[in-house]
């Protein structure tokens, strides 16, 4: 008698979680890719939420928001923020308001538009992005450990390949999707 293998029985557990429940044998493989591909985006999402308010009671969009600036130590226009972010600009300045009476972020004049603000983080917003950041990173790489380097490599690369490919079906719709 041979024994299972293990990573079918990971794989026949998967196909009764979460979105996937939703599919059944006669899918396409590439409607159960999609839905694979939300439960785990999901599931990684959830659990950085819910650690992210439980050790430094801060939300995921206010996290990604210093992100953004973290990355642009010159700042960055409101409505670039907007775009980056893809949300309002009703959202951006409430959150803006919000981490400003904090401290974490200021606004300066854009000297090139006067009816435009620049916002950066501040030393205590760059301080505390960092610890988040670092944490962040560190609960990622616990969510992943059960994967092997090679997997995770090639996941990413083949998950590479379906972005650009993605990219060319927008720059480039056929009539069907019009």
């Amino acid at each position: 008698m041979s024994k299972a293998d293990p990573s079918r029985t990971l794989l026949n557990d998967a196909d009764e979680l979460g979105h996937e429940a939703r599919s059944n044998g006669g899918d396409h493989a590439a409607l159960k890719l999609w839905l694979r591909m939300l439960a785990c985006t999901t599931q990684i999402e959830d659990e950085i939420r819910k650690r992210l308010r439980t050790r430094f009671d801060i939300s995921l969009p206010r996290f990604d928001y210093m992100a953004q600036l973290y990355r642009q130590p010159e700042g960055l226009k409101m409505s670039e923020l907007s775009r980056f972010l893809m949300v309002t600009g009703g959202n951006v300045t409430g959150v803006t308001d919000e981490l400003e009476r904090e401290g974490l972020v200021s606004r300066i004049n854009n000297p090139q538009d006067r009816r435009a603000w620049i916002v950066c983080l501040t030393d205590k917003g760059r301080d505390t992005f960092e610890a988040m950041a670092e944490e962040h990173e560190q609960w990622i790489l616990e969510l992943f450990a059960g994967l092997p380097a090679n997997t995770v490599q090639q996941l990413y690369s083949q998950l590479g390949t379906l972005r650009v490919q993605l990219v060319r079906q927008q720059d480039n719709p056929t009539k069907d999707s019009k």
